[in-house]
């Protein structure tokens, strides 16, 4: 009997783990972003500015960014399939509980918890699709993977953002939970077991230890920039989302927090550009398809500083393209890139910096909006773009394509 060298497109199980992953990340990111769209209401609420309000959302991938580590740990003992069912089923009961929080206090230790549980699919959905998917086609999984992330966190904001306009913000987050209950029910009946997994004993009977693994990612000047790109495009991409319903609700603009929740929408051009690019990357390289998307990234960073709406709304569909390209194929790559008794790791600390920067800049720069505005806001957007690009070409531009 032949080894498993990973399902090939027009596999039935090959569609089986697209579309569980898709309805993984749909049941993933709806949770962690389910504030957000509901910010201005909860900042009302709490008597709060909008960097306390972004708390909320800050907690949550805060919390998600200090367990991919540890999840990537328990995949390796349990398997990738286990240890993605379990953190989904744990986050969705913590995500019920968060509607009886009346403290602040509480509602963000919840969220904090949330997130952590929520961290076990992105800390292993990668390592999981490039064991279990031909090595050529691991990039174009990684953007159907990435294209229901954004679909999850597109659904997350709009469904909050409406309910929550209508019976307030906590019924806006229940009404999410619903759609995640959903979701992951499909995710467990749907992703085909794993076949090219190694468990971590037989790792660690073979290969270095945990501690080494993660050293040798860390040594790695490739590694590096991958997770810096997380690290600034993420933190770049929560920080706009966070504070964009706030420059969009004041003068000139003063739009009604529907019409506010109506601009999530943009999220469409993540859920389209992510699979592309991880096609594109599969015929021309990873290299040139980071940056190009990074480019388009930060020009509608430049149009989201004219004040006419409609320039905004064209200027934000091209960010958010930009960055769910730039993310597909960052995150594809970093598994593809490490040793293959490390992928875990490095998908772990890709995603540890990429929600680092979310929790980070998700709340620095709203104290940089609240003390100066929205054009510096977008200057220092525009500058975390040219500094994920200065890390690429310095060090992923030499990188041989993969097979």
């Amino acid at each position: 009997m032949s080894a498993f060298s990973g399902h090939v497109p027009g596999s039935r199980d090959y569609r089986m783990l697209l579309i569980g992953l898709f309805f993984g990340g749909v049941a993933t990111f709806a949770q962690l972003y389910a504030t957000q769209a509901v910010l201005p209401q909860i900042a009302g609420d709490i008597g709060s500015g909008p960097a306390s309000a972004a708390l909320t959302v800050s907690a949550s991938t805060l919390g998600l960014a200090a367990a991919v580590l540890p999840w990537s740990l328990v995949a390796d003992r349990i398997g990738r399939v286990p240890a993605m069912a379990s953190g989904l089923v744990l986050a969705t009961v913590l995500g019920a509980a968060t509607l009886l929080a009346d403290d602040l206090v509480v509602l963000l230790t919840l969220r904090l918890l949330e997130g952590a549980a929520l961290g076990a699919v992105p800390a292993v959905a990668l390592a999981y699709l490039s064991e279990e998917v031909h090595p050529r086609h691991v990039a174009a999984a990684a953007g159907s993977y990435i294209a229901g992330t954004t679909v999850g966190g597109l659904s997350g904001r709009v469904v909050s953002g409406w309910v929550g306009e209508l019976a307030g913000w906590r019924w806006g987050v229940a009404s999410v939970i619903l759609v995640c209950v959903v979701a992951a029910v499909i995710f467990l009946v749907l992703i085909p077991r794993a076949r090219g997994f190694v468990s971590g004993r037989d790792r660690e009977e073979r290969g270095p230890t945990v501690r080494r693994r993660i050293g040798v990612n860390l040594r790695s000047p490739v590694q590096r920039a991958l997770y810096a790109q997380g690290f600034l495009l993420m933190g770049a991409f929560v920080a706009v989302y966070n504070y964009l319903g706030f420059h969009l609700a004041a003068p000139p603009f003063s739009l009604a927090p529907a019409l506010v929740t109506l601009l999530f929408l943009a999220y469409l051009a993540g859920t389209a550009s992510s699979p592309r690019a991880g096609a594109l990357a599969v015929r021309y390289g990873r290299f040139p398809v980071l940056v190009l998307s990074i480019g388009v990234m930060a020009t509608g960073v430049a149009l989201m500083a004219v004040p006419a709406l409609v320039v905004v709304v064209v200027g934000l569909i091209l960010f958010t393209a930009g960055f769910f390209g730039a993310h597909a194929v960052a995150s594809g790559w970093t598994p593809v890139a490490a040793a293959p008794e490390a992928r875990a790791q490095a998908s772990s600390l890709y995603y540890l910096g990429y929600y680092a920067g979310s929790s980070v800049f998700g709340w620095l720069l709203g104290v940089v909006f609240g003390s100066v505005g929205w054009f510096w806001f977008l200057v220092v957007v525009l500058a975390m773009c040219a500094a994920a690009l200065g890390a690429a070409l310095v060090s992923l531009r030499a990188v041989r394509p993969s097979p």
